[in-house]
């Protein structure tokens, strides 16, 4: 729905400004080969200038005058792309539960070891309890947190009698309200009310995991298409968990923006799926560490997870190749997965290149859920939002995990260095 993104972008920025931590004193970078954008040529032996938030210049070490009352940072043999983001995660478990009752010290320990130390600048929270993410979004914007800028759908939306069997302990643990929803009027006046609370958007589980003998529960479309209509009436984008084809059907036909998971089992995308995907122009998160990691955690025999993550796989490669928009996210907070190695080499090995990767990273979430004329490339101008990588991301699959700085709106917010030959001084 571009119109829908295009509105997001200006309310967006918005949240940028009033989320952005302090900036520091200019910062240079200076010496890495930078990647400004997955269609840009490299600048080999580059610097990079940041002041107030925002890039100021970019260009040959030669070209660009490095102030001297700068923060100089070496970074020759490095590579430097923009802040990466992370369009699927749960702040969900300790200390994210309830934060305004948490240290300051242990929340910016969290964010740097789980997010921010694997370059992410921007999270995406697709599901969490209620209250707490905007909640932790507010200290970090007031400077009293360290990490990323924040995103969140807030509470999920559960069919009636939907609750999935794996987060029914912990609903009950904290005794929060009931997320399902049973009629379409209940589902948009909730969806209203998370919104004009400061939810970035909505999640419905158009599939959710019950067990027994119904097995997946699928949300019915009028419902779905209540909720969906919440979020786009006030230009907010809206993701899906499918599961399985019912899901995907449910998800499609609700006119969902974002597809959260690919769906194993529903088998391969028809043609007639992917056109509809292409229609409505939906986009897809992978999740596929997901796949792999939690039917091991099961006791599933190794041949059914490779055959499991191998669906994954496919669907991911065939939407990819019909051109659906293909986002990055890890499930993080629900598997407790952080490490980003994994799900890189797993996204290569299904035959996207490095490229659309950083494209799923970079400039695809900046686009869907940002204001991409300030963010999602390097550039002056925009964002001061900066990776700097150890290992080339053009060579290896896994080099976007090899990440040595972290800088979000000028700030320093994982500084790994002294792990590498370069140093900052």
């Amino acid at each position: 729905m571009p119109p829908i993104r295009h509105c997001l972008r200006a309310a967006t920025l918005f949240l940028a400004v009033l989320s952005a931590p302090a900036a520091a004193s200019e910062i240079a970078i200076v010496g890495a080969r930078i990647y400004p954008a997955p269609d840009a040529a490299p600048l080999d032996d580059a610097t990079i200038l940041l002041r107030d938030g925002r890039i100021t210049a970019i260009g040959p070490r030669a070209a660009v005058t490095v102030p001297k009352s700068a923060r100089v940072i070496d970074a020759h043999g490095l590579f430097a792309t923009a802040g990466f983001w992370n369009s699927h995660v749960h702040l969900i478990s300790p200390p994210y539960h309830l934060p305004g009752d948490q240290p300051a010290a242990a929340l910016s320990a969290a964010l740097r070891e789980q997010y921010t130390r694997w370059g992410f600048t921007t999270l995406f929270d697709v599901g969490s309890l209620p209250g707490d993410v905007l909640a932790l979004r507010q200290r970090i914007g007031h400077g009293e947190v360290t990490g990323p800028r924040l995103l969140t759908v807030d509470m999920p939306f559960y069919p009636e009698h939907g609750t999935p069997i794996y987060v029914r302990d912990l609903w009950e643990q904290y005794h929060v309200p009931s997320a399902e929803i049973a009629t379409p009027e209940e589902g948009r006046e909730r969806a209203a009310r998370q919104l004009e609370a400061g939810a970035d958007g909505v999640k419905l589980f158009s599939g959710a995991i019950v067990g027994g003998p119904q097995g997946v529960l699928e949300m019915p479309v009028a419902v779905g298409q209540a909720v969906v209509g919440a979020a786009h009436a006030r230009h907010k984008p809206a993701f899906a968990h499918p599961t399985d084809a019912a899901g995907l059907r449910s998800a499609l036909d609700s006119g969902v923006d974002v597809l959260a998971h690919t769906a194993p089992d529903a088998g391969d995308l028809s043609p007639a799926l992917l056109a509809q995907l292409k229609a409505g122009h939906v986009a897809l998160i992978p999740t596929l560490t997901l796949f792999e990691s939690e039917p091991r955690r099961q006791g599933a025999p190794e041949p059914v997870v490779v055959r499991f993550v191998g669906q994954a796989q496919r669907q991911l490669k065939v939407a990819s190749d019909a051109g659906v928009d293909v986002l990055f996210g890890t499930d993080a907070g629900y598997i407790q997965i952080f490490d980003t190695h994994r799900e890189y080499q797993l996204m290569s090995a299904a035959g996207l290149d490095w490229r659309q990767i950083l494209s799923s990273l970079t400039t695809t979430p900046a686009r869907r859920f940002g204001d991409p004329a300030h963010e999602g490339r390097l550039a002056p101008g925009m964002a001061a939002d900066v990776v700097l990588l150890g290992t080339d991301p053009a060579t290896v699959a896994d080099a976007f995990a090899d990440v040595r700085l972290t800088v979000r709106a000028g700030e320093v917010i994982h500084d790994g260095m002294t792990a590498s030959p370069a140093h900052a001084h």
